[in-house]
């Protein structure tokens, strides 16, 4: 089968090497093995390629990719309730070097979901981590409440695109960080009520402005450093910051005498830890979302097999709104 593999540390085009001979996975326990259909490309993949993200495999060759859709080819040890030829979307075992970047692949099976028939394959492929990522955020760990303000670090990536969605579909008044006029436009149009230019306005003076002296409840942040201490000058009184990434290339930091003086908390955010039946509560919530047309995964675009170092390459460099898909056995990604 294929599988692109990284071979050496360094910028995805530099690292990646497209094998056209691998042999396909056999099933772990509690693992499905999949034909890869289409696969979500995130960060962490850009990351993994220079070493930089945690959970990058420890041997090497590996192949990344952390979500796709496929169908279901075999069932490892452990597993039930599935059934063979069911298309799914899933998180994959990246973390063993066996992700979605190839033909097949093997996926988790307590995060192996259903794809609603309606659903095309480019959107399954991108829906997963960022929707789950943000309902755990924004639901199981803000709490967020209608009327609440809720400020999208990073509201034109992809999983801010999520967060800016469903902050709106429950009811919260979004503002929304974006660079340069194009993203400014791509967080207007999923939703955001304001959104802040970070390149030539000040994040926190805006967002005060904005809530009228408020400041934000709540705070999603997946891009860490300066954002982040951006965030904790206009974050409200016993305000939630959302530590959920850092696409900046470091995490924010956290003052403790600044969070006690000002009544905060910071809260981790990771998709991970949660049992089969919580993410199938999950999944069925934001489908209903998705049904009504308040939830859909921003395709950027759906990447040939072939040129996945390049759409990673301009992933780093931060040219791409919402999300990238990669097409692997797809007609109708």
């Amino acid at each position: 089968m294929r599988a692109w593999q990284t071979v050496r540390s360094g910028s995805p085009s530099h690292a990646l090497v497209l094998n056209r001979s691998v042999d396909p996975p056999s099933p772990l326990p509690n693992t499905v093995h999949v034909e890869v259909l289409a696969a979500g490309i995130g960060l962490p993949d850009a990351l993994m390629c220079t070493g930089d993200y945690p959970l990058t495999p420890a041997q090497s060759p590996f192949t990344q990719g952390q979500e796709v859709v496929g169908r279901i080819l075999a069932l490892g040890e452990g597993v039930k309730g599935r059934k063979l030829g069911d298309r799914v979307m899933a998180v994959t075992h990246f973390f063993t070097g066996q992700g979605g970047f190839a033909d097949e692949c093997l996926v988790l099976d307590d995060f192996c979901l259903p794809v609603p028939e309606e659903m095309s394959d480019a959107e399954a492929a991108g829906f997963l981590i960022p929707f789950h990522t943000a309902y755990i955020a924004l639901v199981a760990r803000a709490k967020i409440c209608p009327d609440e303000y809720l400020l999208v670090l990073g509201g034109a990536g992809g999983t801010g695109q999520a967060a800016v969605q469903l902050g709106k579909a429950l009811g919260a008044r979004v503002i929304a960080t974006a660079g340069g006029p194009e993203k400014a436009d791509f967080c207007r149009m999923l939703g955001a009520d304001h959104v802040i230019d970070y390149r030539t306005e000040d994040i926190a003076a805006e967002v005060m402005k904005a809530t009228e002296g408020v400041g934000a409840n709540v705070v999603y942040d997946p891009v860490g450093g300066p954002a982040f201490t951006s965030a904790t000058r206009c974050i409200a009184h016993e305000g939630r910051i959302l530590a959920v990434g850092f696409a900046s290339g470091e995490w924010g930091k956290t003052e403790t005498a600044h969070l006690v003086n000002n009544n905060y908390s910071v809260m981790g955010v990771i998709p991970t830890r949660y049992d089969r039946a919580f993410k199938e509560k999950a999944q069925a919530e934001l489908l209903g979302w998705w049904a009504q047309g308040k939830l859909s995964p921003r395709i950027h675009e759906v990447v040939p097999f072939d040129a996945l170092p390049s759409a990673l390459e301009s992933l780093a460099a931060g040219r791409v709104k919402g999300k990238l898909v990669l097409a692997v056995n797809t007609r109708t990604a």
